[in-house]
């Protein structure tokens, strides 16, 4: 009998198997839960509308006769694979692709490698150094238009403030077109675009460079790894993934830049600077042909999702070496 007590104390107990403390932490859990979801629905949400819908809505329009009449009648025919054929086939097109692979390597290379090297210079503290790294993030916080107004004002032939200096120089009295030769006009929009991306780089690089231990460099400067050496085998292998982060993050940006060179040579001179992001542009609203514009727009998501994969992979073999 005291045996049989013993049992049915403590199976009245708190806790036990069968008594109300089992549901109420299943009911825990499931409140838990439904908190969890409250919180993460309106980002599904947002994610699923603003992000989800507008790629699969392009998608679908890259295989469809999307004009501007389709708007007022709704009719958008399917054509398959015609709009990619003709715009790949297109005159304009192999000159945007090439203008393009130039554009971004350009651009990230310049923005990258300068970025770096002001990133590694404010890594020493000195006077004053928070003050000019705010400055230096003056390109990323100006509007866009403003800036390409501005940069279309200094690299004007006749009036622009860079001619003027360079006229000052002696044995200098060659006025550049920087915006209206067709061998110029690429390499002004690059530069131009360094000097936007410069801040993005230098802060997300200067962000790392802070997570990296003094103690590292002391020890390695133990064995007579300063300066290059330091960077080499401390700095770079310790930066390498947040470098990862910045090259593949520049490109995706880079390939759909469309605001700077718009306001800076529209495209031209003779189609100079023209490239898929310009001229799926011209194509949509400039043509209202919208197929044709969504299949250029979808051949760039295939170009930026590409180079993610191949150097995403290659950076995880070199580092597995």
């Amino acid at each position: 009998m005291a045996d049989v007590r013993a049992a049915e104390r403590v199976a009245g107990r708190p806790g036990a198997a069968g008594t109300p403390a089992a549901p109420r932490r299943a009911r825990r859990i499931t409140r838990t839960r439904l908190v969890e979801a409250a919180f993460l629905a309106p980002a599904v949400v947002y994610l699923a509308l603003f992000f989800g819908y507008p790629v699969v809505k392009n998608v679908v329009m890259g295989f469809q006769e999307y004009g501007a009449s389709t708007f007022y009648t709704g009719e958008a025919p399917w054509v398959g694979l015609d709009n990619y054929a003709a715009v790949l086939s297109s005159a304009v097109f192999d000159r945007a692709l090439l203008n393009t692979v130039l554009f971004t390597a350009g651009s990230i290379a310049g923005q990258f490698v300068l970025g770096l090297a002001i990133a590694v210079f404010f890594r020493r503290r000195f006077p004053l150094s928070g003050f000019l790294r705010s400055l230096i993030l003056l390109p990323w916080l100006i509007p866009m238009i403003a800036a390409t107004a501005v940069w279309r004002w200094i690299l004007d032939t006749d009036h622009g403030v860079l001619n003027r200096l360079l006229g000052l120089l002696p044995l200098v009295e060659v006025r550049p077109d920087w915006l209206t030769s067709t061998t110029l006009a690429l390499v002004a929009v690059i530069g131009v675009n360094i000097w936007l991306g410069i801040p993005f780089n230098m802060t997300i690089l200067y962000g790392g460079l802070q997570e990296i231990p003094d103690e590292l460099y002391e020890a390695g400067a133990l064995d007579g790894a300063t300066g290059w050496r330091a960077f080499r085998h401390i700095t770079w292998p310790v930066l390498r993934p947040v470098v990862t982060v910045v090259l593949v993050l520049g490109v995706v940006y880079t390939l759909k830049v469309l605001d700077v060179i718009l306001g800076l040579t529209n495209g031209g001179p003779a189609n100079s600077t023209q490239t898929i992001a310009t001229l799926s542009y011209e194509v949509s609203f400039r043509q209202f042909d919208f197929g044709q514009g969504a299949a250029l727009g979808n051949v760039l998501v295939l170009l930026s999702l590409a180079f993610a994969v191949v150097y995403l992979r290659m950076n995880r073999r070199a580092v597995d070496e």
